[in-house]
């Protein structure tokens, strides 16, 4: 298994609990290894994640269906 990290960055100022909640929405995904805010730029959200079993896409989509705006940094 290849292990990855997608970088999304998330609009909306978070509090802890609700960057708490998103983590523990997105690590419920199959693929996903380990979500994380990144404390010093609260509003940038790691993803290690399995490419065989998700996209970097569908992670994107889930983080917008739980109803906030973001997008992918980098390429």
């Amino acid at each position: 298994m290849d292990i990855i990290d997608v970088v999304l960055h998330v609009n909306e100022t978070l509090d802890p609990e609700e960057r708490y909640d998103l983590e523990e929405k997105m690590r419920a995904l199959d693929g996903v290894i380990a979500p994380r805010f990144n404390d010093s730029k609260p509003h940038l959200m790691i993803i290690a994640y399995d490419p065989d079993s998700i996209q970097s896409g569908d992670l994107l989509n889930e983080v917008r269906r739980q109803g906030y705006h973001a997008q992918r940094c980098g390429a």
